[in-house]
């Protein structure tokens, strides 16, 4: 195979870019690539196979139905109120649950509508809902004739999304004596902004305040600490371990977790279970970080994104064992196939040390803060973190607007009932039985190897070129590949002899040789090639390195 078409000096200046800007440059590549270069003959059109992002291929079917069979209910009760072509009124609370029995009954053929009756029961069952107030949120957020009220999350949305969490996230075991307050935002993406947003507007940190990311991690954790609106001094906690020569544990030592005791470090952001390693932390990690709380670092701030979290057996969040430190992102988007319906939720527990740094600012601080909240409340120094989250979202003078549009709370309703019924648990195992598959296909092809772990998510893989080198042809091998080509040059070659995308692991803040693969969006087979093309370019580099005497 021939060296990438590019020079080392446009690849090393491309390798500037975050990975999500240089994975446009690889599909460029790419698809330039597919039908073969001009002048060609005899090359064949290939399809492009980009593993580079993780929007996942599947969708969860059934809580989407039981969405769509509430929207024909709700549309009925608009209906009864005001019927004219094309106009009605705002659905009634009074007997809105009897109208819904009967929907349910006189409509046995409607898709969705068995599952929503179900999703409605174990809702009132478990969290001792008045039926009729708990339908009717349903029904009138469906429409969406009316502004989020309250602004933060609708109050059965609340209680039942706390479920979800505290299944899914806590294990079943949430902290005891506490109680769990959301923010229902327009995905991950927004909560990972309104935090930063919010905890810098508040003083409870500054510009050029010492933070801590734990790296390999999502690159906007590596790329707004260092925006000038921040300019954080950051310090990574790198997950460094091997188990074997050549195999990356994607582990932290002790060393490093020992970082967080430094009390100059205000905040430690983590991906939980990683990206792209896509582990979640061990037991050993956490212990130890609820020590370092417990004796060194009593106000240290833990941002934990734990999207990835269904996909670990018995996840449990940090912010189920440090839940007076920790605040809690999580999105629905990489679960239930939903990243275009942009669910996701900021979790805060009540006793908390951000409101207790607040309580505790001078008086010069609360005085700006209450003219900042003052035209909110008439006592803005007792105005929770959380809740001022939702005002700065809104630029707190339209805070009175502020909120999660009422249908895709809905959607984020019925996905968390969903998961809480025998059907909503079947799925939640087929989708990961899937990431695990094509995990073992793409190692299949590649003929690579990796540390076994209980807690993989895969949902990502990623995999240190450098790394494989000396465990295969020893550090002589990995000495050249260092000297003769820039880190992102097997992703050039890549996109441009095999039309495959993929990202590189140094945009996360992890090793330059490695590669992340997404496992979430080709089909099963396509990672089976994704291997064999990996391989192939990697056994191009060797055969280079034993022409030059290697």
């Amino acid at each position: 195979m021939p060296r990438s078409s590019l020079s080392r000096e446009e690849i090393r200046s491309f390798a500037q870019l975050s990975p999500f800007e240089l994975k446009d440059k690889f599909i460029a590549i790419a698809t330039a690539a597919q039908s073969g270069r001009p002048g060609q003959k005899g090359r064949t059109t290939r399809a492009m196979l980009n593993a580079g992002r993780g929007n996942p291929n599947w969708v969860a079917t059934g809580p989407r139905e039981a969405y769509h069979a509430l929207g024909y209910f709700a549309i009925e009760e608009s209906r009864r109120v005001w019927t004219a072509d094309n106009l009605g009124g705002m659905p009634e609370e009074a007997g809105c649950a009897e109208r819904f029995d009967r929907f349910v009954r006189t409509r046995p053929g409607l898709p969705g509508v068995e599952l929503l009756r179900a999703s409605v029961d174990l809702a009132v069952k478990r969290f001792g809902f008045e039926r009729d107030a708990f339908v009717h949120e349903l029904a009138d957020a469906s429409i969406g004739d009316n502004y989020p009220v309250p602004d933060r999350i609708l109050p059965h949305t609340e209680q039942i999304v706390r479920g979800y969490l505290a299944d899914e996230m806590f294990d079943h075991r949430p902290p005891e004596g506490q109680t769990l307050s959301l923010f229902a935002t327009e995905g991950g993406t927004a909560a990972m902004c309104y935090v930063f947003d919010s905890l810098l507007k508040n003083g409870v940190l500054n510009r050029g305040d010492r933070i801590a990311l734990m790296v390999p991690v999502f690159t906007p954790y590596v790329e707004i600490p260092e925006l000038d609106t921040y300019d954080f001094d950051v310090v990574r906690v790198e997950a460094s371990l091997f188990t074997e020569t050549g195999v990356r544990q994607w582990r932290y030592p002790e060393e490093e977790i020992a970082k967080l005791a430094d009390p100059s470090v205000k905040l430690v952001c983590c991906v939980n279970p990683s990206n792209p390693p896509s582990l979640a932390l061990s037991d050993r990690v956490t212990e130890q970080i609820v020590s370092i709380v417990a004796e060194r670092n009593p106000n240290l701030i833990v941002v934990t994104d734990d999207v990835y979290g269904t996909f670990v057996e018995g996840f449990r969040s940090l912010a189920a064992d440090l839940p007076r430190n920790t605040l809690l992102v999580y999105s629905y988007s990489k679960h239930y196939g939903a990243t275009g319906w942009r669910l996701g939720v900021i979790a805060l527990h009540d006793d908390n040390v951000i409101d207790a740094m607040l309580a505790a600012q001078d008086r010069e601080q609360k005085a700006r803060l209450d003219r900042r909240y003052g035209t909110l409340t008439l006592d803005p120094g007792t105005m929770r973190f959380i809740d001022r989250m939702v005002a700065d979202s809104r630029q707190v003078a339209l805070n009175h607007t502020a909120g999660l549009s009422l249908p895709q709370q809905v959607m984020m309703v019925l996905f968390s009932l969903f998961d809480m019924l025998d059907e909503g648990q079947a799925y939640k195992h087929r989708i990961r039985e899937i990431v695990q598959q094509r995990l073992e296909l793409l190692l299949e092809g590649a003929h690579m190897k990796i540390s076994e772990d209980p807690k993989r998510a895969a949902y990502y893989i990623e995999l240190d070129l450098l790394a494989e080198a000396e465990r295969t042809h020893g550090k002589a091998f990995a000495a050249f590949l260092e000297q003769h080509y820039e880190p992102v040059d097997p992703l050039f070659r890549l996109a441009e002899q095999t039309s495959v995308v993929l990202l590189n692991g140094g945009g996360f803040d992890g090793p330059e040789w490695s590669v992340r693969v997404s496992l979430a969006n080709l089909d099963d087979l396509d990672y089976l090639k994704i291997g064999h093309h990996l391989r192939a370019i990697f056994d191009e580099y060797a055969e280079e390195w034993r022409a030059q005497g290697g």
